[in-house]
């Protein structure tokens, strides 16, 4: 399991982005997953971590129920990204807009 006291915080953000991995033990795709995952937010300067739905379903039961079947799953600030596997391209766009600063307008 990966997990960080800074989590979801990077390059400074206003507003932490959380990016969690969904796994389980035994499951092959998940390590596949963490791996890009890793690779991923440290180019974005962004924390990451896992969570066994297994070993979290006695306070979160629902967790597993949903997400289960279609392990390894990316969620992006508490919202599915992917399952199965990482959708690189559509992550590192996600991290961009979460991570770009806001928009103040122009002077």
């Amino acid at each position: 399991m990966h997990s960080s006291p800074d989590r979801g915080v990077g390059r400074g953000l206003e507003r932490p982005v959380r990016v969690e991995l969904l796994t389980r033990a035994g499951c092959s795709a998940c390590v596949t997953a963490a791996d890009v995952l890793a690779t991923v937010c440290a180019e974005f300067g962004v924390a990451w971590s896992t969570v066994d739905v297994d070993r979290a379903a006695a306070q979160h039961p629902e967790l597993r129920a949903e997400y289960g079947d279609r392990l390894p799953v990316v969620l992006l600030d508490g919202r599915e990204h992917s399952y199965l596997d990482v959708d690189e391209v559509r992550l590192r766009a996600g991290l961009s807009a979460a991570t770009a600063p806001p928009d103040r307008g122009t002077i």
